[in-house]
């Protein structure tokens, strides 16, 4: 398989189209995309229930839920890079093997520890998974086509993280707690199973395309001891370090980390986050927003989980069909994010993320003060304005980060933007998740807890539409967008 599979075809219309083998092969991205996504968003509405099955306490809840997104934005980089070198498809089968095997070991857990093992195993095979997904479909399409199967992809995360709590909530009603929240993590095999024979079968035979890659270890670990020391203070106490302690720490981690960056590229080697990816205004600025918008958005839906259940007594299900109109409009909101950014251009992100500002900052507003018969029926409205707002931005954004990576690091743009997306939920869950949980543990009221949470999430999206607005207009912004699903055209294979 080669690119030439996105060159096989074209329609007398002008627009290229998939081939047989081009659709085998985004298919199996697609799918493995939706299986590993999946996962985190569909376990949010069991919490609950695990938490009174294994006895967990606050900070097993938070390493639980972050612990997934941190062991997958810290694979990516590594996973790309020997996908680079070895070539992608056993990787790709590997990471999904590891993926799909420990959610077994999820499902029996015994032991909130266990289960926070499992966890980071689980998103380290996610990880390795996602990177070879992104060189894949970079290594056999081009222009158009490549603009398609990216924005394919990003929809279909931006889905499985809507679906999940419905699809959670379904399983726990059927199944009763007990035994549905570990039916939650099962689901992974199906899933799996069917997606590793399908990539044994289509994914194209390992093709290496660097001859060595050198692997940044120090810049990797500097980011991960970044990200902990970001989590840390809310997982547990902050102790005789305390929360200035931290705060000094974590700005010392991020100047180190920006110097040995600078170092490691003129010493000729390949650093973790390039140089030049900083240097590019429209491609930092965008990346802050994503990262600030997945952040939110993950925070947002667990926490009003926790709330639908814990503090308004609602079952799994009447949890998950609170969650519901959000998957239902994103999912159409994304089929016609091209018309909304034919009309409004790159002012799509920041509407859309505006909107999302304005239905989490509602949400907790009516937590507070609405009567609680008809409080249910309101936060499934402004689920619906949630959804739709997070449709129309999502693979938009992705598209103007993408597409302004500067030419020499734009083989690994796609990885960083993963990374930075799921280390700034790992540390927008564990936070957020904390303030809620400690709060209502030590007798506090759940509507003042999640009318916290939810003006905090709404700040972070409010920045982020703040962050899109100054984000410098180019004429590479308002290239015409030929499909219904806007990604780059101009991404260099890695």
């Amino acid at each position: 398989m080669s690119r030439a599979v996105s060159r096989a075809a074209s329609a007398a219309d002008g627009k290229q189209r998939f081939d047989a083998a081009g659709r085998r092969v985004l298919l199996v991205c697609v799918a493995g995309g939706f299986t590993t996504l999946l996962d985190q968003s569909v376990l949010n509405t069991a919490v609950p229930a695990l938490r009174e099955s294994l006895h967990a306490q606050p900070a097993h809840l938070q390493w639980i839920v972050a612990g997934y997104s941190l062991a997958f934005g810290l694979a990516l980089i590594p996973g790309g890079r020997l996908g680079d070198v070895k070539g992608r498809k056993w990787f790709f089968v590997s990471g999904l093997a590891l993926f799909t095997l420990v959610s077994l070991v999820s499902a029996t857990a015994t032991a909130p520890t266990v289960l926070i093992a499992a966890r980071l195993l689980q998103g380290a095979g996610a990880g390795l998974v996602n990177s070879q997904m992104i060189g894949t479909l970079q290594d056999v399409f081009d222009g158009q086509l490549r603009a398609r199967a990216l924005g394919m992809y990003a929809v279909t995360g931006g889905l499985a993280f809507a679906l999940g709590p419905p699809i959670g909530g379904a399983v726990i009603a059927l199944a009763g707690p007990e035994l549905g929240w570990r039916l939650t993590f099962l689901l992974n095999l199906p899933f799996g199973l069917a997606t590793l024979a399908l990539a044994v079968r289509h994914l194209p035979r390992p093709r290496p395309s660097a001859r060595h890659a050198d692997l940044d270890v120090l810049g990797l670990l500097l980011v991960a001891a970044l990200t902990l020391a970001l989590m840390l203070p809310f997982v547990q106490p902050p102790g005789w370090l305390g929360w200035l302690g931290f705060a000094s720490l974590a700005l010392a981690l991020l100047a180190t980390l920006a110097w040995w960056q600078r170092r490691y590229a003129r010493a000729g080697g390949h650093p973790l986050i390039h140089p030049a990816l900083t240097r590019s205004a429209p491609y930092a600025l965008g990346t802050a927003t994503a990262m600030l918008q997945f952040g939110s958005s993950l925070a947002a839906s667990l926490v009003l989980t926790m709330f639908l259940q814990d503090g308004l007594g609602l079952s799994p299900m009447g949890a998950a069909l609170v969650a519901l109109p959000s998957a239902v409009a994103m999912g159409t909101a994304s089929a016609l994010a091209w018309r909304v950014v034919q009309r409004f251009g790159r002012r799509t992100i920041t509407y859309g993320m505006t909107g999302s500002a304005l239905a989490v900052a509602t949400s907790g507003l009516l937590a507070h003060w609405a009567p609680t018969t008809a409080l249910p029926w309101l936060l499934a409205l402004l689920q619906l304005l949630g959804g739709a707002s997070a449709g129309v931005m999502v693979s938009t954004n992705q598209a103007h980060v993408l597409r302004h990576a500067p030419a020499e690091a734009a083989g690994v743009s796609g990885a960083i933007l993963q990374m930075t997306q799921r280390i700034a939920a790992a540390v927008a869950v564990s936070a957020l998740s904390g303030v809620y949980l400690r709060h209502t543990a030590t007798g506090g009221d759940h509507r003042t807890a999640y009318l916290a949470t939810s003006l905090t999430c709404a700040a972070l999206a409010t920045l982020a539409a703040l962050t899109s607005h100054l984000t410098p207009t180019t004429p590479a912004q308002h290239a015409p967008t030929p499909s219904p699903h806007p990604t780059p055209t101009r991404t260099p294979a890695p």
